[in-house]
């Protein structure tokens, strides 16, 4: 099993689930949107996070929520530059970015970023290629359809082998484009073209995600299927959120993308003592 991620300037070591705070530079993000959108209430925010003890700090330009609009790469590099720049100069967490277009992934390689956090794996027109260029590490995500329509009717025979079969696909045009192993995240895309019964199934089969020993990330947080399992709204869902990343952390789960970290970090805390014994 692949125990560590290759970034830019530093090694992530995956012996233990790490926890991935979400930092959304969005007004329109299913959870937070809106909040962050001043820059010093985004840099106050991103250290928070890593106070609470995010080992990654996920900056996002754009929504992927369902239903949400594309945003043109200016307005997308200026939401998330001055903050990616921020953070390079005074973080010690590692600095991933959530787009899926090969100029922001280019200018946000240069001021600073270790991982580029995608939805579509690198499909769109030159992505690919951008991304081996900087040297960052990757997160291919799955996703059927795209944001604006994923989840009107999402289908599959096999959830679990079709979204496998996809992920092993894109890990095998990453490696023809010089993208190492030891570089690459796969995330089963919760929420992402999946109803209530996918998002489960996939869950409770997480291991099996498992190709090549590569690392797995799981993001439940505050997502519908916490919302539809609790009955609470998004701001409501931190205890469902939190069961959620422990059982994709026992079921395999190496990083663990969430929005409330200290609670997450604790329960983490526990799990890990007891599976030591």
């Amino acid at each position: 099993m692949t125990a560590r991620l290759r970034c830019p300037q530093r090694t992530l070591d995956l012996q233990q689930p790490l926890v991935m705070g979400v930092l959304n530079l969005t007004p329109d993000s299913f959870s937070d949107g809106g909040r962050y959108l001043e820059p010093e209430q985004a840099r106050l925010r991103a250290a928070d996070l890593e106070a609470q003890g995010a080992a990654i700090i996920d900056l996002g330009g754009e929504s992927t929520r369902p239903g949400a609009a594309p945003v043109p790469v200016a307005e997308e590099l200026r939401r998330v530059l001055p903050l990616l720049q921020s953070l390079h100069a005074n973080s010690r967490a590692v600095l991933s970015v959530d787009t899926s277009k090969p100029e922001v992934m280019r200018a946000a390689a240069a001021a600073g970023a270790d991982l580029i956090n995608d939805v579509y794996a690198l499909r769109a027109p030159g992505a690919l290629a951008a991304a081996a260029e900087t040297g960052c590490a990757v997160c291919l995500m799955h996703m059927q359809g795209e944001p604006r329509t994923m989840q009107l009717a999402p289908h599959y025979t096999d959830v679990v082998a079709e979204v496998r079969a996809f992920l092993a696909e894109r890990v095998a045009a990453c490696r023809a484009a010089g993208i190492a192993d030891e570089r690459i995240v796969l995330d089963p895309g919760f929420g992402f073209g999946k109803t209530l019964e996918h998002n489960l199934t996939l869950l409770s089969r997480l291991s099996e995600l498992r190709i090549d020993g590569l690392p797995i990330l799981a993001g439940l947080s505050r997502k519908s299927m916490i919302g539809t399992l609790t009955g609470k709204a998004p701001a409501e869902r931190v205890h469902g959120s939190v069961a959620a990343a422990l059982i994709a952390a026992q079921n395999g789960a190496d990083i663990l993308r969430v929005h409330d970290v200290a609670a997450t970090v604790d329960a983490l805390k526990v799990l890990s003592a007891v599976v030591r014994r």
